[in-house]
């Protein structure tokens, strides 16, 4: 499982260090893409293939589906840990998410989010301050 929430710094060349504790669950691999919320989305490759075949399933003939599967698959990069434990963010992907020399490294079980120090502080600062809203709605979603 990929948990709990680190904070580091993306080199020159756009290298970032995954957080130790999830790099054996992603020895084999992984896979960066476009996240929603202006964040990267980072998979272990049985992750991103259980979302990939759910993705392919949506109906062609709907505009939001072909968005949302552009969104996700056209931007998608398999990136390998290097021997010191780093993985290259492309360039584009760095853009889309606003990745500068600070990075947050959220674990969200399935998957983990990479976003930008200070956008990431806005918004657990805006969630923190909507959680009892947040649960309710959910509450009345029966979770």
């Amino acid at each position: 499982m990929l948990l709990g929430e680190y904070k580091h710094n993306l080199d020159i060349k756009g290298r970032m260090a995954v957080p130790a504790k999830f790099r054996e669950e992603l020895s084999s691999g992984a896979i960066v893409t476009r996240g929603l919320d202006n964040c990267l989305f980072l998979f272990a490759p049985k992750s991103w293939e259980a979302l990939v075949s759910k993705i392919t399933a949506l109906p062609l003939s709907q505009a939001n589906s072909r968005a949302f599967s552009r969104l996700m698959l056209a931007g998608a990069v398999d990136v390998e840990i290097d021997k010191q434990g780093r993985i290259l963010i492309p360039d584009y992907l760095r853009k889309y998410a606003n990745l500068e020399k600070q990075v947050i490294v959220a674990g969200l079980v399935s998957r983990a989010e990479i976003w930008n120090d200070m956008r990431w502080e806005e918004y657990k600062k805006k969630t923190e301050g909507s959680s009892d809203e947040i649960a309710e709605r959910l509450g009345e979603m029966g979770i």
